[in-house]
């Protein structure tokens, strides 16, 4: 399989975009930037909210068997407001992801310009 990226110092061929240039560009380096202040937090949060029922069920047994509603205990809501929070999460970036592609459209569109 050959090797997709051009050697260095060659100009790109027509229809190609010169990778390193975008790359090197402040546009694509606040993309990424803006990408990774969303997504590092996120997943933070998201890996801390999961093994959070774990840790105190294990560590605080007596809390988390606490009845709430009938035989429904503090647990059992933990774990269902599991699912809850997936799916904020889950939207609030898919609200995010709205204008990463607007910022990655101007990308693209600046480099067609430049490759043509």
């Amino acid at each position: 399989m050959p090797d997709p990226t051009p050697p260095r110092g060659d100009p790109p061929a027509a229809g190609e975009h010169d990778w390193t240039a975008i790359e090197s560009s402040p546009a694509f380096r606040e993309l990424v930037a803006s990408k990774r202040r969303f997504i590092v937090p996120a997943t933070v949060f998201f890996i801390v909210y999961y093994f959070a029922l774990p840790v105190l069920v294990g560590y605080f047994p007596d809390a988390m068997s606490r009845d709430v509603v009938g035989k429904i205990n503090v647990a059992y809501l933990f774990a269902l407001s599991q699912f809850v929070m997936a799916w904020v999460v889950m939207a609030l970036y898919v609200r995010r992801a709205r204008s990463f592609d607007a910022q990655e459209h101007a990308i693209v569109e600046r480099a067609a310009g430049r490759a043509s």
